[in-house]
């Protein structure tokens, strides 16, 4: 992305960067046209640009020394926001801390960072374009490694420098059909320009939606696999859940109907995002608040990536396809639970009473018999599922409504060919531009920035 010009019209900012205290080191960054004046009133001195400096630093009202810490001075443009920043690496103290942070709000023109704002103003200064803003948020939130390469290739310009190849490629032929427009008459412009314009449209428009043809498994895995356990009553569902979540995230009793509401668990299977729903159990009741968790838990279960059915295995025989297809859409297993109460008896999935699912386990949720097999398959559907996210170029909702709008915008252009106005192919072509301008950030981008910065942490 290219540099914006810096302003010397911007506040000071300063912020805690490290985590919570109190740890071993806390780290306060200062960015802004006043950061040097402000680390040679706290050290007394403004370190060689880049280097670690040992610093005693004081407070600047009365001299008292608050802690010897590591200085770093970080001139811009050549910074991570593109303006000068300075960092102190103190002792992690809760007491060092808040005295530091204080001392630097009694300096002029210095204030508290707002969530997001280094990082914004590392947007503003073009060090980073508005994919790879969002590509460093999700690294911040990722919780797997899956979660954590799709960002980091984010951050790295996977689909910011592809969408910026795209709009260049857009604006040749734009010119081309502007060519064709302006000089009409000159006789050493060729006349047939529209036609490798459209040609080239074409071809994007038709990379565009292969990209687009992903399923949505990009965004899925910033949000995780859905797996939502479901059936009927006293199955065992939340003893299940539990079983999985490797603690008492549900409440179990032996009475029907305990789960009112959806209660949700996030797991890391082999490093794949997984959400787990504990559904209310599906059932005929007269109590509106049941009727409400079983309507909730009904359209939970539709919307999941995946159902298991959990049912008390002495109950097998009774499960039959209609009642599955009446309550599930999507991929769906069948667990049979409570397996350890059968004694010698064989669980009756012999005859395979159901065709709607398509795997069936028996395990004992109490136990914890069979639970092992069950997250093996767990693990592998995931790691099939995300399989085809490791060359993913969409990530987001956003990313995908951009695209989407380009390559109507292209679909538009190609339609004008037919007609030959030239003046609206022009049109069109420049609409698909822009909108891969705001995709990056580079125009017209005021009305979102507010909403993607608002996630982010103070100090970053």
């Amino acid at each position: 992305m290219n540099e914006r010009p810096v302003s010397n019209d911007r506040p000071t900012i300063f912020a805690l960067s490290s985590g919570r205290p109190p740890a071993a080191i806390a780290v306060v960054r200062i960015c802004g046209p006043q950061a040097g004046r402000a680390l040679e009133k706290l050290i007394g001195r403004v370190p060689q640009p880049r280097r670690a400096a040992l610093a005693r630093v004081r407070d600047p009202t009365d001299a008292e020394v608050i802690d010897e810490a590591l200085a770093l001075w970080f001139p811009g443009p050549n910074s991570e926001s593109g303006e000068d920043m300075a960092e102190l690496q103190l002792h992690g103290g809760q007491a060092v801390i808040a005295a530091v942070l204080g001392a630097l709000g009694r300096i002029e023109g210095c204030r508290p960072a707002e969530p997001g704002e280094f990082t914004r103003r590392a947007f503003i200064n073009g060090r980073l374009d508005l994919t790879e803003v969002e590509g460093l948020a999700d690294l911040i939130a990722a919780e797997t490694p899956a979660q954590r390469r799709q960002a980091f290739r984010q951050l790295k310009g996977l689909i910011g420098d592809q969408a910026e190849a795209w709009r260049r490629q857009i604006i040749e032929a734009l010119a081309l059909v502007e060519a064709r427009i302006d000089f009409a008459d000159e006789a050493d412009v060729p006349e047939d320009l529209i036609g490798p314009a459209l040609h080239a449209a074409q071809q994007l428009r038709n990379t565009i939606a292969t990209a687009l043809a992903d399923g949505g498994r990009g965004e899925r895995l910033r949000d995780g696999l859905v797996v939502a356990i479901a059936g009927p009553p006293n199955a065992g569902k939340s003893t299940l859940l539990n079983r999985l979540a490797r603690r008492e995230a549900a409440i179990v009793s032996p009475y029907p109907g305990t789960t009112r509401d959806v209660i949700e668990v996030h797991l890391d299977l082999d490093g794949y995002p997984v959400t787990l729903l504990d559904t209310a159990g599906i059932r005929v009741s007269d109590d509106p608040v049941e009727q409400e968790g079983i309507r909730r838990a009904t359209a939970r279960a539709a919307a999941a990536d995946l159902v298991l059915w959990v049912i008390d295995s002495q109950a097998m025989e009774r499960v039959s396809a209609k009642t599955l297809e009446n309550h599930v859409k999507t991929d769906c297993w069948l667990v049979g639970n409570k397996a350890d109460l059968l004694g010698d008896e064989l669980w009756k999935s012999c005859e395979s009473p159901s065709a709607a699912c398509g795997k069936e386990f028996a395990i004992s949720a109490a136990t914890g018999a069979g639970v092992e097999a069950l997250i093996g398959a767990l693990s592998a559907y995931a790691r099939d599922y995300f399989a085809a996210t490791e060359s993913a170029l969409v990530t987001r909702a956003r990313h995908r409504h951009a695209l989407e709008e380009t390559v109507a915008a292209l679909d538009r252009a190609l339609g004008q060919g037919v007609s030959g106005h030239d003046e609206l192919i022009a049109e069109e072509l420049r609409a698909a531009a822009t909108t891969l301008g705001r995709l990056t950030g580079r125009v017209d981008v005021e009305d979102i920035l507010d909403v993607i910065f608002r996630d982010f942490c103070i100090g970053k």
